[in-house]
């Protein structure tokens, strides 16, 4: 069996990180589906999903810090020169993060550790609504 659903997700862009277990949780309860695996997945290029442990020093500072060190905010572009905007940062963050994660479903419950969140985050440079696919495929109760 096979459900999907949507997610929609604002977001502050910049690094902005969203915790989205709860939604994705809600996905899988009202699919039916109580084994089986969800796929995560952004519809867009400019932000990506992971898992972390959602706890202040990360969020806030650690993922941020780490992304511009491998991708600054000031650096040239060539995405910018031809298309003469400010997100090619943003396009190659969202690239090494990735768009999408599959998690396994076990007795109609996400399989995630115990300090373990799903999150989106936003690379680009301005407030955007994302659209998030949960695709949930397994055997139904």
């Amino acid at each position: 069996m096979v459900k999907t659903s949507k997610i929609k997700i604002k977001t502050n862009g910049n690094c902005d990180i969203i915790d989205i277990t709860d939604q994705t949780q809600n996905a899988v309860k009202q699919s039916g589906i109580s084994n089986g695996a969800v796929t995560v997945f952004n519809v867009g290029s400019t932000a990506g999903i992971t898992t972390v442990e959602y706890e202040p020093g990360l969020v806030n500072h650690d993922i941020a810090a780490a992304f511009e060190k491998i991708a600054p905010e000031n650096g040239r572009y060539e995405h910018e020169e031809t298309w003469h905007d400010d997100n090619g940062h943003a396009h190659v963050r969202a690239s090494m993060l990735g768009p999408s994660l599959t998690i396994p479903i076990t007795d109609n419950q996400l399989t995630l550790g115990t300090w373990q969140q799903i999150v989106l985050i936003d690379f680009d440079t301005r407030p955007r609504t994302r659209t998030i696919i949960c695709q949930i495929i397994g055997e139904a109760k």
